[in-house]
């Protein structure tokens, strides 16, 4: 029994308030009484209360009026009536109108005595799932999206602004700045935080594989369709899809995400029937798309009907006073990982974390982290940990040709995650010589597995 549950008990007659008080006083709670509503409300207006007893049938303020203006002041009270008189539509109005149950007199002690505490079980249960539901709220945050800097303050308020409503957001930043932690955190923090967030990687797909995993296939739609699949928009429904790499999807594949994010409706590849889904939307992208949309590359209708929201993440060398701070984040949690001791980074492998720029931005940052954990034997890091000595260039300050162009060449490489593909696109170089200039310069991908 809940001995700090409090109840107010209303009735005209001393002789059934009187009665109450004891009963429920014996059984440990803490009770007050009303001679009227109007005393009762009085009463309520100036103290919680957990529970509410009163008679249906009273001179001036009844039951019914007054249940009404008690949940007005607290929904989350409990009301029991009283009657003499039970009648069908009055227990249905009561009930409509938020009471808990009623009962008639005579009163069975017993029977009373089972509802209340039902009633307030029942209470304390909502209650401890609502601040069970708040803590996990709480813990459930994107991983890496931390941050001191004027930079992230701003983002920080620009994902508070935008989550509560369904508003459209594109993500822009290099590669490894962050950008999926936002539109996670965007997603955990909207209305939509119970379903869930799906994430296509468009630049990692073909046009043919990418349309169907945005929009699922029938079995026999092609060759190896041996099943029906759900695609990604429908696997959303109700949720979040969060198109990353937007910048990359082909003018066939542009029309079709046109249509399907104005209408909210697609066929399955090799289908007939309109599927229809409620998502958002969030893409991401590290292209210039202004200048795709100039040069033809990229739909301008999709363009603004993507970009409604745009948060920019800054690179890691914009924001250099969040780099200590990512950087015994991740010495705490890959420590705690590995089961090693190592609680500090020396001055000297701080300082030269601080001042490297960063071409992978946290993602970079997360791996050599890793990597000094890794090798690391005493219980800090030292700058020889560090992976910088194979990837980074000896002569930083060096005006030479070759010195700049190998700078250039590792920042690109490490951009885009050593994609040689894409990276000989963007030098304006074949395959073939690319390979030959990482040889050239001995330039080493950096692998923490």
């Amino acid at each position: 029994m809940n001995s700090k549950a409090k109840i107010l008990i209303t009735d005209d007659e001393k002789i059934v308030r009187e009665s109450l008080l004891h009963w429920f006083q014996e059984d440990g709670y803490f009770v007050e009484t009303a001679a009227s509503g109007e005393e009762a409300l009085a009463k309520f207006e100036k103290g919680k209360f957990d529970l509410v007893l009163t008679d249906m049938k009273m001179p001036g303020l009844n039951g019914l009026e007054l249940l009404k203006k008690i949940k007005e002041i607290d929904e989350t009270c409990i009301v029991i009536l009283i009657t003499a008189f039970a009648s069908v539509p009055s227990a249905i109005k009561a009930l409509k109108d938020g009471a808990y149950d009623y009962v008639t007199k005579p009163i069975d002690p017993d029977e009373l005595a089972h509802l209340v505490e039902k009633a307030i079980k029942g209470q304390s249960l909502e209650k401890e799932n609502l601040l069970l539901k708040e803590s996990l709220d709480e813990i459930i945050r994107p991983d890496n999206l931390i941050g001191e800097s004027m930079q992230m303050k701003k983002i920080f308020e620009l994902i508070q602004t935008v989550s509560p409503n369904d508003t459209t957001v594109m993500i822009r930043g290099e590669s490894g700045t962050g950008k999926e932690l936002v539109a996670k955190a965007i997603h955990i923090n909207s209305k939509r935080k119970y379903f869930p967030i799906v994430t296509v990687n468009c630049g990692a797909l073909s046009e043919s594989i990418l349309e169907s995993e945005l929009f699922g296939h029938e079995k026999g739609a092609f060759t190896g369709a041996h099943y029906k699949r759900k695609g990604k928009f429908e696997m959303a429904d109700g949720g979040t899809i969060f198109l990353d790499e937007i910048g990359s999807v082909s003018p066939k594949m542009q029309v079709e995400l046109l249509r399907v994010i104005e209408s909210k409706q697609f066929m399955r590849v090799g289908g007939n029937d309109n599927i229809s889904s409620n998502f958002r939307v969030i893409s991401a992208t590290n292209d210039d798309l202004e200048k795709l949309v100039k040069e033809g590359k990229f739909r301008e209708d999709l363009f603004y009907r993507l970009n409604v929201f745009s948060i920019h993440i800054p690179p890691l060398r914009e924001r250099r006073s969040d780099i200590p701070i990512l950087a015994y984040y991740f010495l705490n949690k890959l420590s705690k990982a590995m089961n090693k001791q190592i609680t500090k980074i020396s001055e000297e492998a701080m300082n030269f974390i601080s001042k490297y720029d960063w071409p992978g931005n946290v993602r970079e940052l997360e791996n050599a982290i890793e990597r000094a954990v890794v090798i690391g034997k005493g219980d800090e890091i030292l700058v020889e940990h560090l992976p910088f000595h194979h990837n980074i260039i000896d002569e930083p300050e060096s005006k030479k040709l070759s010195a700049i162009e190998k700078r250039h060449i590792l920042k690109i490489l490490l951009e885009n995650n050593w994609n040689i593909s894409r990276c000989a696109d963007l030098l304006d170089i074949d395959r073939v010589t690319l390979y030959n200039k990482i040889e050239k310069y001995e330039l080493k991908k950096y692998k923490t597995q």
